[in-house]
């Protein structure tokens, strides 16, 4: 049942013009300022390392599969970066909080969600792409054609997408409180069902139903796909050998870990636990500083990339040259 106080929209026309305010990190308002500056500084190198993946992996004419999907996972973070951090920025400069409009939070929220989710299924792609080349050598090129990459990068997308449509349709058909302050820097789906005026649980089932899609279902694909390489691997006699077949999927380790302990943490948990202070902390992990590591991870780890970052520095030395 609905508490009381709660507004309750039975026509378009509220909506459209309901607004929520972001209060942001109003509470620190002594370190706004630097506040602002470490995030505008992670910001623009986020969106530095990312533009270079994509355009080393553009630039390189023979792209192999983990190089596409490497594009296709700098691409979602920049997108990502994009969707949260401009809003999280104007709430540090603005002192009482930035208002949003209930469109422009369904927005924020969907895309969070789409991208997010896309994310967990690109990764349980790359983990598929790592299981053939290192348990089916001889059949990689045959199997990882890029006629089937792109179906692959594609059903992420649309699988994503699709699953944070349901979501943010069901989360803004509740009925919300008369203040309308969200607690955070940005529309998230535990910060919304926090601000819901109901009694019941059954407000988190399609958040429970989107986990499961999205976190849970890729993570079980993955942890199955590193199940087969380590058996492989039992029957690969070489310490050397092993070594070189496990360093290739280091980086999409690190990466994984990175992305669903976030995410297990925020969202894998019932209403009740919610907490303000440290989800807003570990959003800004999540939103922040894992976007800046992933470049970083790929960059060190990767083989791949740093041969196509090589080649794109020849092309500009060579250019320059002439």
């Amino acid at each position: 049942m609905p508490c009381e106080g709660c507004m309750e929209r039975d026509n378009k026309s509220t909506d459209a013009t309901m607004e929520f305010l972001l209060l942001g990190f109003s509470e620190l308002l002594c370190l706004r300022v630097l506040l602002f500056l470490i995030f505008l500084i992670i910001h623009l190198v986020t969106l530095a390392g990312n533009m270079m993946i994509f355009m080393a992996v553009v630039m390189e004419p023979s792209r192999p599969p983990m190089l596409f999907f490497l594009c296709q996972l700098s691409i979602i973070e920049l997108c990502y970066t994009l969707v949260i951090v401009p809003k999280a920025l104007l709430s540090l400069i603005v002192v009482d909080g930035s208002t949003i409009s209930f469109v422009g939070c369904a927005a924020q929220m969907y895309f969070f969600v789409a991208l997010g989710g896309a994310e967990c299924f690109l990764l349980a792609a790359m983990s598929y792409d790592r299981y053939v080349a290192i348990c089916q050598p001889l059949h990689y090129v045959a199997v990882m054609s890029e006629e089937l990459c792109l179906r692959l990068a594609v059903a992420c997308c649309l699988g994503g997408f699709a699953v944070a449509l349901g979501l943010t349709v069901a989360v803004f058909r509740l009925p919300f409180c008369h203040s309308h302050r969200i607690n955070h820097f940005f529309c998230d789906v535990p910060a919304m069902l926090h601000l819901a005026c109901t009694q019941s649980y059954t407000p988190e089932l399609p958040l429970l139903a989107a986990c499961v899609l999205l976190l849970v279902l890729p993570l079980l694909l993955i942890l199955t796909s590193y199940v087969c390489i380590a058996v492989a691997l039992l029957h690969v006699t070489s310490s050397a050998g092993r070594g070189k077949a496990f360093s290739t999927c280091i980086s999409h380790l690190a990466i994984t870990f990175l992305h669903y302990g976030c995410a297990t943490f925020m969202y894998i948990r019932p209403k009740s636990s919610y907490s303000p202070a440290r989800d807003k902390m570990v959003s800004l992990v999540y939103t922040n500083i894992t976007p800046l590591l992933y470049p970083l991870i790929y960059s060190l780890k990767n083989k791949e990339i740093r041969g196509a970052f090589r080649k794109m520095l020849r092309r500009k030395k060579i250019a320059q040259l002439n």
